[in-house]
């Protein structure tokens, strides 16, 4: 069996048509959903970018030991264990973080391809003038990442120009050179729809024509209150844009795999790693920030359900899977898929029973829970998100004796740009419960109304963390559920 693997980043699972989108347009996806297992209930895990990325090469809860770095030397990644295997192994990728100088993601491939120029990426050096686009206060550092961007995207003429066509095409280029190897993996990484967003004006005047305002194409992370409600109204359409962008050119991926006539040798998922805030909870982005300083936020279902959908030839046919499944579970699916030996590292879980329509057995037992989070590594603060699919605990530490709660942390989080860390506060540190069921845009914390539950997914979460091998310096700040 070979495997195509295709991450979308910031692909926000309610602006897909087959997760129940009624607005935007995405007819590519859509169809493959309709011959694939649809998982329902996919949620992040290792939080954000590059963390994810670590998580998925490694099927390893990074973030109990880990957070936005360098790949460590040590790790087992998935190409090392295919290429072992007998696979060709070819990552395509536009994503500029994990593949900036020393990051060491390309690891183990056999060939790698970058489309240089996304985000922040120092490609291009002129033109040394560009315009930006709205107010510089309204933007993610706009001197820098922004204008720099502007610059990368100069010469930009077709549609067939922007970053993720040139990723999906290549993609499709190597796979006419590649389909009739033996066996191979293919992976492929676009950074699309994360912003910037700049999609042809033809699909913008798809959700918002006529629109004459300032085009706040990269909002600065955090409170939106800056944004009027008629710009916040025209940020939505640019990533809904962006959405059928992305849409467009996976489906022509999707197509030469079919007319390569692969689908019946060939695994291909589709998922992405988080979502984003656009006014849900007050926030626009991903974080708290400025050019200097950052805070985590609550990762609420906004940004930790992800699209994860998977199609194995010779499996039963469309369907949709309720299993409670995440990034850290694709490597070892795959390699039960292939027939490999799971490296004792690896602790994701298989989801081929849930690709047979069958039950897939608990991560933890007696307990089935997801925890997407940022790294705990540096002490309270920074939240994690522990969910049953049922009821949500957002939980984010407590001071344990000896704790510094004036500490300044040195993070490149978020963009691999340096910033501090600010302190938080008690308040930012109170834990978060939801039921899905009855307040699915969690708005009312139930904490005080049902202890009980939050205690139950506290334990569950610190059982998970241990068995998880993380560090007792870490858990200490991780053990106690203040109220």
């Amino acid at each position: 069996m070979n495997f195509v693997i295709i991450v979308s980043d910031t692909f926000r699972r309610d602006h897909l048509g087959c997760y129940g989108n009624p607005w935007i347009r995405t007819p590519h996806l859509d169809a493959f959903a309709a011959r694939a297992c649809v998982f329902d209930r996919a949620c992040s895990g290792s939080f954000p970018t590059v963390p994810n990325r670590a998580e998925l090469f490694t099927g390893r809860h990074v973030f109990t030991y880990y957070d936005w770095s360098p790949l460590p030397r040590g790790e087992r990644v998935m190409a090392e264990m295919f290429g072992e295997a007998g696979y060709v192994t070819m990552m395509i990728a536009d994503t500029p973080h994990p593949l900036r100088s020393g990051y060491h993601f390309d690891r183990g491939f056999a060939a790698w391809q970058w489309i240089r120029g996304q985000e922040n990426d120092r490609y291009m050096s002129d033109p040394a003038e560009v315009t930006l686009p709205c107010a510089p206060h309204k933007l993610r550092k706009a001197e820098t990442a922004v204008k720099q961007y502007l610059r990368n995207v100069s010469l930009r003429r077709h549609e067939s120009d922007y970053f993720v066509a040139q990723t999906m095409t290549t993609a499709a280029h190597w796979l006419q050179r590649n389909y009739r190897r033996e066996r191979f993996l293919l992976y492929v990484d676009a950074f699309d729809p994360h912003e910037p967003w700049d999609p042809p004006q033809w699909y913008v005047d798809l959700y918002d024509p006529g629109y004459h305002g300032e085009e706040v194409i990269y909002p600065a992370y955090g409170r939106c209150d800056y944004l009027t409600e008629r710009e916040l109204q025209h940020v939505r359409a640019l990533y809904a844009g962006e959405v059928t962008l992305v849409d467009r050119w996976a489906g022509a991926l999707l197509r030469t795999i079919e007319s390569l006539g692969l689908l019946d040798t060939t695994c291909v998922i589709f998922l992405s790693d988080h979502g984003l805030y656009f006014g849900e909870h007050g926030f626009i982005g991903k974080g708290i920030m400025d050019d200097r300083t950052f805070k985590a936020v609550p990762l609420y279902e906004e940004v930790i359900q992800i699209p994860m959908m998977i199609r194995v030839p010779g499996m039963r046919g469309r369907h949709r899977s309720e299993t409670l499944a995440q990034p850290v579970d694709i490597l070892p699916t795959i390699l039960d898929l292939a027939g490999i030996d799971r490296p004792p590292v690896v602790q994701g879980r298989s989801l081929v029973p849930a690709l047979r329509g069958e039950p897939v057995p608990g991560r933890v037992p007696g307990r089935d829970i997801a925890v997407a989070s940022w790294s705990v590594i540096w002490g309270p603060g920074r939240p994690s998100t522990i969910t049953d699919g049922e009821w949500v605990l957002i939980y984010s530490g407590a001071w344990a004796e000896g704790g510094r709660r004036d500490q300044v942390i040195e993070t490149f989080a978020v963009d691999s740009g340096f910033r501090y860390e600010m302190p938080y506060t008690d308040d930012e540190l109170r834990p978060e419960l939801y039921h899905l069921r009855t307040d699915p845009r969690q708005e009312r914390n139930a904490i005080g109304d049902h202890p009980e539950v939050a205690r139950r997914l506290h334990a569950a979460y610190v059982e998970f963390l241990e068995k998880a091998g993380t560090a007792e310096e870490v858990l200490r700040h991780r053990r106690t559920l203040v109220r």
